[in-house]
């Protein structure tokens, strides 16, 4: 099961309409989007996972993405009643 990226963490609220002309549904969306929440999850992990003098043991290539496995889990805890 894939997991939803939650959508943005910090959507475009207001445009200008003058300079804002997408041609398609998919450029709006990427264009009023920002980062999408899992993204932002996950560079706070990294944060984390850094800021501790041994980095939790992992390798360089592993802290990307253990830090996605705990955006992931975030995004499944928030979706829970």
């Amino acid at each position: 099961m894939s997991i939803q990226d939650g959508g943005p963490a910090f959507p475009v609220a207001d445009y200008d309409h003058m300079v804002f002309q997408p041609t398609t549904v998919a450029e709006t969306k990427r264009d009023l989007s920002g980062m999408s929440l899992r993204d932002y999850f996950a560079a706070k992990a990294v944060n984390g996972i850094c800021a501790h003098n041994d980095t939790w043991g992992l390798a360089e290539p592993e802290i990307a993405e253990h830090a996605y496995r705990i955006a992931d889990a975030m995004l499944a805890a928030r979706m829970k009643p």
